[in-house]
């Protein structure tokens, strides 16, 4: 990820439509599995700047976090996260059987990740047996646009692709679905804008100020979190996958 954007997401995350709609949705899915207040010992692999593992992820166990950049690891510290490491996914300074909870959020697609199955076997590697692994990706490989320019994003998945990945690298395949569906058409038409008017520079959807729709946004995203617990999405903008390790 370009290191600007690190700034930017710290200062937009614990209220932004889009993470906060996320993290309803997150929740919706690892309440299916575990309760929370519990004593799970939980791995963010690529924390960022670490708004999910200090706020609702430690609603389930003690978390830790690594991700490749250090500035990010301070803006971690900023918000008290005190278990970090500089790491990358693809190579964990953990012993096995470490973890009962891996969650990785739009990390493994990006360009410093060049193996994802790499990633999610290193991932299986210290996480304890019927751990669980919960990914979120970016979605179709035909909504590629500037925003996968600027945080450096190498690929996006079909649900397929996700339980592909999950099975190879060593997991039972449990949820797979997508999304943000209901906001999919909007971001078809800013794709099919971006082409038809070339920003001048790529820009990250962060830097896109909702205003006073920020609040409706964020309904319309979290609204999605019971029916995807329940059934899945059969299409959206996000793939989230859960697995079980084998």
């Amino acid at each position: 990820m370009d290191s600007s954007e690190y700034p930017l997401m710290y200062s937009v995350e614990d209220a932004h439509w889009w993470y906060r709609g996320m993290a309803s949705i997150t929740c919706a899915l690892l309440d299916t599995a575990f309760r929370r207040g519990g004593s799970l010992r939980i791995l963010d692999a690529g924390c960022g700047t670490g708004a999910a593992m200090t706020s609702y992820l430690a609603r389930y166990g003690r978390t830790w976090g690594i991700d490749v950049s250090a500035e990010a690891l301070r803006f971690c510290r900023r918000r008290g996260a005190l278990r970090l490491a500089q790491a990358s996914a693809e190579r964990l300074p953990f012993r096995p059987a470490r973890f009962d909870l891996a969650v990785s959020f739009d990390v493994l697609y990006g360009a410093a990740v060049p193996s994802d199955l790499d990633a999610v076997r290193e991932i299986r590697r210290v996480l304890a047996p019927g751990g669980r692994l919960l990914l979120r990706l970016p979605a179709y490989a035909w909504m590629r646009r500037s925003h996968d320019v600027v945080v450096r994003g190498a690929r996006r998945y079909s649900r397929r692709q996700v339980e592909t990945l999950l099975r190879d690298g060593g997991f039972r395949v449990e949820r797979v679905t997508y999304a943000n569906a209901v906001l999919l058409p909007a971001a078809i038409l800013k794709k099919l804008g971006e082409r038809l008017f070339p920003p001048d520079r790529p820009r990250s959807d962060l830097a896109l100020d909702a205003g006073p729709f920020n609040g409706f946004l964020r309904r319309i995203l979290a609204a999605e979190a019971p029916w995807i617990a329940r059934f899945g999405l059969p299409f959206g903008l996000s793939v989230i996958g859960l697995g079980r390790a084998e």
